[in-house]
């Protein structure tokens, strides 16, 4: 029987950690138990052309979906779309370009792809965690922060709304904040912090494979970015640590936190504040006290997104194309 070959695109694989680089490496390690896949960063029109590939799955969207697509049709192999840009230009001209399959990674997602090309075939699939790493038992970082650590993980960007955590948490009195991240805006936000907070307040930086031992030195985690964020893979890294979240209140956030959280308006810090509170408060570690309370164990909740189960469901459309 021949054995499936496969590429994944992404210019970026290597570069960098966010959840379109995280979604390739974890799916195409477990399709490669079954498949020939190939992961490409270094992008050749021509040499995808040469490979004969039977499956194409861009990325970066736009221009590289195109092409992808015109290539594809020429071999007459398939191509899935993964929506990881989320709702906006990017996968318009992704399900414009007409894969085989496009795949948003959200049910809020799903509904607008319907209405933007109803052409295509489009299927739910999330994100994921690798639950195996990310879990509660294990080795912890030392912060020198003292107790309860509040956790926020992201890029220290103006959409990330970083700000409106540290002011949030400045109107609790004994929690520290510690966040973890690099971008343009890490010196407003080390002066914002160092004001309001002072020693309870810390920007630091891990590389990746250190982020389970991060997670697991905090009591609550928190990120309330605007609500285009397609997914952020940080909320369910958390929660399969088994540390509750608090994050903003959208339809895309209620469907990845479920009861393992609570979502608020960010913007309200007095809202935003209590609720944190109202978390650090709660026994995550017990279940008949959540249960009555109408929440889960956070770890509950994040194994429904585990990357084995989402490799499995592109494996479904694989094997139905």
């Amino acid at each position: 029987m021949k054995i499936l070959k496969l590429a994944f695109l992404n210019k970026y694989q290597g570069k960098v950690n966010r959840g379109a680089e995280t979604f390739v490496k974890e799916v195409s390690l477990r399709l490669s138990r079954k498949y020939q896949v190939d992961v490409i960063s270094d992008i050749n029109s021509l040499d995808l052309f040469k490979e004969k590939y039977d499956l194409i799955i861009p990325t970066n969207g736009r221009f590289q979906a195109v092409l992808t697509r015109i290539i594809t049709w020429l071999r007459g192999a398939k191509m899935i779309v993964s929506g990881q840009s989320g709702m906006g230009w990017d996968d318009k001209v992704n399900l414009y370009s007409f894969p085989n399959y496009f795949v948003p990674i959200s049910s809020e997602a799903l509904n607008w792809a319907r209405k933007v090309n109803p052409f295509v075939k489009s299927v739910y699939i999330p994100n994921g965690v690798d639950t195996k790493k990310f879990k509660p038992d294990g080795e912890k970082i030392n912060t020198e922060l003292r107790k309860p650590i509040i956790l926020c993980v992201g890029a220290l960007t103006k959409t990330k709304r970083i700000d409106l955590v540290i002011k949030a948490i400045s109107k609790l009195e004994d929690a520290s904040l510690l966040v973890v991240g690099v971008g343009p805006e890490k010196e407003q936000l080390q002066i914002l912090g160092t004001r309001l907070l002072d020693t309870r307040f810390k920007i630091m930086n891990f590389p990746y494979e250190k982020m389970p031992e991060v997670y697991r030195a905090a009591d609550i985690f928190t990120l309330v970015s605007e609500p285009y964020y397609s997914f952020e893979n940080v909320l369910v890294e958390a929660m399969a640590t088994n540390i509750p979240v608090v994050a903003n209140n959208d339809p895309i956030r209620k469907e990845i936190v479920g009861d393992g959280g609570i979502l608020v308006n960010p913007t309200d810090l007095v809202e935003y504040s209590e609720a944190i509170k109202k978390v650090l408060n709660i026994s995550w570690g017990n279940k008949q006290s959540l249960a009555k309370s109408g929440f889960c164990k956070p770890r509950e909740q994040a194994e429904k997104f585990d990357w084995d189960r989402i490799a499995s469901e592109y494996e479904k459309i694989i094997r139905s194309l």
